[in-house]
């Protein structure tokens, strides 16, 4: 993440969304994002093994209701809001994304683009909601 000021990047909503990132950024991104006092939350998907346990470990990385892991509209609609979790921000790291991303593909795309509408949703009220995913190789 050379060439750009980090904290500045993290706190423009508008550009906020879920993205790789080289996991050796991830320091960086969470002392930047603590010194803006969002929320941070990891996710480790490391033994996570199919879609269910997908939307398990979100959940409870972000202290989500009951039952909002029960599909992917649902644990949208729970990102959208957040609002248990107040915060200048919010910062979901994504940690050991790859195999499961892998193994269930449709999902994972799905948890993408639910995490994506959800940070358009919290940058219409000017707070950014990032997900990162620190990775050895981001995807192209």
């Amino acid at each position: 993440m050379t060439g750009i000021e980090l904290g500045a990047l993290l706190a423009d909503a508008s550009q906020a969304a879920a993205y790789f990132i080289d996991v050796r950024d991830r320091a960086a991104v969470v002392e930047a994002a603590t010194g803006l006092d969002f929320h941070i939350a990891t996710a480790n998907l490391e033994t996570v093994d199919d879609a269910d346990a997908l939307l398990d470990e979100i959940a409870t990385a972000l202290e989500l209701p009951p039952s909002s892991n029960d599909d992917l509209e649902v644990l949208g609609r729970s990102l959208a809001d957040l609002s248990w979790l107040p915060a200048e921000g919010y910062l979901l790291l994504i940690d050991h994304c790859s195999d499961i991303r892998d193994a269930e593909p449709d999902a994972f795309a799905g948890l993408l683009a639910s995490i994506d509408d959800a940070a358009r949703v919290h940058a219409a009220r000017g707070v950014p909601f990032w997900a990162v995913l620190p990775v050895a190789t981001p995807p192209a």
